[in-house]
């Protein structure tokens, strides 16, 4: 019989409190308290920008909007979570959810601006905390080596993990469907924005990332942050990269359509990207190391820039004088979790630096895959004049059909991203389960 999230949760619990009691053992600490942060208030001003809870806070019971708590971590005792709400006639106070966590945490409401009184031992404080407000505690404010060791607990989900982020795809989807058919319907980014939303189930706010809503040439920049309230005269493309939050972990994906003014070359080039990315996860296996695999993206990209005619020299000469780097400066993906761009992925299991390839200084996972581990495969193609100007001045200019890319360039660009689950013999694909 399948297990319940409930009966996931327990067995992600169960899993959390092995790995806290060994790494806490190992590194001579009696307990840690986890604190979930609070919302910045603005400069000169009474009002506070939107917030989410520290993810290691999440990670233990998902709640990713509580603010001023604390969760007390200690071996062979039961977790506490101070939780701040306290009677207030402006807000509703905070209110825990009916889920299978509350069951395995000793709940202490209150006010907590001021930390809770901690217990006597060697005790570590992480989050966004002072080392002057920790020692005032009696206790080390994220001390580096604990820090890395509860980064690396997060790279590979449990069941619990992976099930809420295949519910966030399933709602993210939906908005995905919405989002394109107010396009079609002649809207404008504003109203493609809050169609996503409606259909989504979700406010502005708790979205675990900016939506990115670009028509046209907004599809080239790649963290395009406006929403255009007036529709286009003509509507060339769409690129919607857009998530939702489930119990703490996120989704996100990227579509790209054609609009009904589209030049007769761009939809056969979001095929083509669509298609590479399929190829890219099919290759995806425990030990394929993701740096090669970025490589492959690129060699791709270079194929279907020859293949369509916007450039003229080989596919190996188009990789190595960056002409496909000028057409897709980010990296293939990245690790996924509780944050969008998730812990230690560019780290190895003991907290040793991977950094990026100076080429690819962008790419934000540089480790070999494992199974559990959930990544995101989003091969690109754009059209942004600030790095194609360099190219037409240079001498790979004469490679390059520039009638063809000044075609394409009042479409932006095309991005199709996914997410996925290593498994033990290849990948699981979350988004297109939830299509």
């Amino acid at each position: 019989m399948t297990d319940t999230i409930a009966d996931l949760q327990l067995q992600h619990l169960d899993r959390l409190e092995r790995h806290y009691a060994e790494v806490l053992s190992r590194l001579g600490y009696d307990g840690v308290l986890i604190y979930s942060g609070h919302p910045a208030r603005h400069y000169g001003d009474d009002q506070f920008a939107s917030f989410q809870a520290y993810g290691h806070f999440q990670h233990w019971i998902g709640q990713a909007y509580l603010a001023f708590s604390w969760l007390l971590i200690r071996p062979g005792h039961t977790p506490v979570l101070y939780l701040h709400a306290p009677d207030d006639f402006w807000h509703l106070p905070a209110r825990l959810p009916d889920e299978a966590w509350t069951e395995r945490v000793d709940i202490v409401e209150g006010r907590f601006e001021v930390p809770p009184a901690l217990p006597h031992g060697r005790l570590a404080v992480v989050g966004d905390v002072s080392a002057t407000r920790a020692e005032s505690m009696g206790a080390e404010a994220n001390p580096p080596a604990l820090l890395v060791a509860l980064d690396e607990g997060r790279v590979r989900k449990s069941g619990f993990e992976v099930a809420c982020i295949g519910e966030a795809n399933r709602q993210a989807m939906a908005g995905h469907g919405a989002a394109h058919d107010a396009f079609l319907a002649g809207g404008a980014e504003l109203d493609v924005q809050l169609a996503y939303l409606k259909a989504s189930r979700q406010r502005e706010g708790e979205v675990p990332y900016g939506n990115i809503v670009g028509i046209n040439e907004h599809g080239g920049v790649l963290h395009y942050q406006h929403y255009d309230t007036t529709p286009p005269a003509r509507r060339h493309s769409l690129l919607v990269d857009a998530g939702h939050r489930f119990r703490g972990y996120c989704a996100d994906i990227t579509r790209t359509w054609a609009g009904p003014q589209a030049d007769a070359s761009f939809p056969a080039l979001v095929e083509g990207v669509a298609g590479l990315q399929q190829r890219l996860i099919a290759g995806l296996r425990p030990g394929t190391d993701y740096v090669e695999l970025h490589g492959h993206m690129h060699q791709g990209l270079a194929a279907l820039l020859v293949e369509h005619g916007f450039v003229t020299s080989s596919v190996e000469a188009a990789v190595a004088t960056g002409i496909t780097r000028a057409f897709c400066p980010h990296g293939l993906g990245h690790l996924l979790g509780i944050q969008v761009h998730d812990v230690a992925g560019r780290c190895t299991a003991d907290g040793t630096p991977l950094p990026a390839p100076a080429d690819h200084p962008a790419l934000r996972l540089t480790r070999e895959l494992e199974p559990g581990m959930v990544v995101t495969i989003e091969p690109g193609l754009y059209v942004i004049p600030m790095l194609l100007n360099p190219l037409r001045q240079g001498p790979a200019s004469r490679d390059v059909n520039w009638h063809n890319v000044d075609r394409l360039a009042p479409h932006g660009g095309i991005r199709i991203e996914d997410d996925l689950l290593i498994t033990v013999n290849g990948a699981e694909n979350l988004t297109r389960e939830a299509e």
